[in-house]
């Protein structure tokens, strides 16, 4: 462990659990409504701002979370107004803020390579700045996406019946979507852009497979986000590999694993047990 020593390994160690606790908590809200693929989505729009910053020589993290989010408030849209209208109007916005990132990271003069840290991610070079942007970034997920479970849990389940107890649907949907957009924002330093859906996703379905019950499922699924995260990262450096995609794969690692120890589990619950939350 003497590579804790480094100042630059504690604040990726830091980074990435910060994003392996928050991507999996909005996550389990994504897979509850069936849009697993809104993370990748997200990430492709923010590309644009990471281009966007880099043909205006200022920092990424602000433009890829304002482009990410306004966004992430126009699919929403879209989908509200109907199912044919946003497909096509999502198939736009994500291909296009890709093809725009890269157009103006080539007028930077840096092309597709300029983008790579913000794609792959790049755990290695975070700053002390840099994570006190993460932190406080996730921290807000978690705050919210903690804090609101009730009402975003409803909605999630069933809209109709969160209407009726006089929820407003339409402002916690919204929340929802931005929350993944600052989710994709906060994960592209760590995962990267492209991989962050990943870490939004497979922790949540592996807690789904072992736990029952809203809270339970959510808490393991931080927890296994955690130790994908940290895991990740620390196999990285031994096998000397990239973080991210090291950490992905601890994820799926942990997805597959899931399924003999739910199998385990059940086994062993006496039958009349409740498994369920009420």
């Amino acid at each position: 462990m003497d590579f804790l020593a480094f100042a630059f390994i504690q604040r990726a160690l830091m980074a990435s659990a910060l994003v392996g606790l928050s991507a999996p908590t909005i996550g389990t809200y994504i897979v509850q409504r069936r849009l697993s693929l809104l993370g990748d989505g997200l990430g492709h729009v923010a590309i644009a701002g990471v281009g966007l910053a880099l043909m205006t020589g200022t920092a990424p993290l602000p433009w890829a979370v304002g482009i990410c989010v306004a966004g992430s408030i126009l699919i929403e849209t879209l989908r509200q107004k109907g199912r044919a209208t946003g497909d096509i109007g999502l198939a736009v916005l994500f291909y296009g803020g890709l093809a725009g990132g890269v157009l103006m990271a080539s007028v930077a003069g840096q092309g597709a390579g300029g983008l790579s840290s913000y794609l792959f991610g790049s755990l290695n070079t975070i700053s002390t700045s840099d994570l006190w942007v993460v932190a406080g970034l996730a921290l807000l997920i978690l705050m919210i996406a903690l804090g609101l479970s009730p009402q975003l849990f409803a909605i999630c389940a069933d809209e109709s019946f969160a209407k009726t107890l006089g929820l407003p649907v339409r402002a916690y949907n919204y929340v929802i979507v931005v929350l993944a957009a600052i989710t994709v924002t906060t994960a592209m330093r760590t995962v990267g852009l492209l991989l962050v859906s990943a870490l939004m996703v497979i922790p949540v379905a592996a807690a789904q497979n072992i736990f029952h019950g809203f809270w339970k499922g959510m808490w393991g699924a931080m927890g296994i986000g955690l130790l994908a995260s940290v895991g990740g990262y620390v196999a990285s450096i031994y096998a000397n590999l990239a973080p991210g995609a090291m950490i992905v794969l601890i994820a799926i690692a942990c997805f597959a694993a899931s399924w003999p120890v739910a199998s385990f589990f059940h086994r062993h619950t006496p039958r009349g047990a409740p498994d369920a939350e009420p």
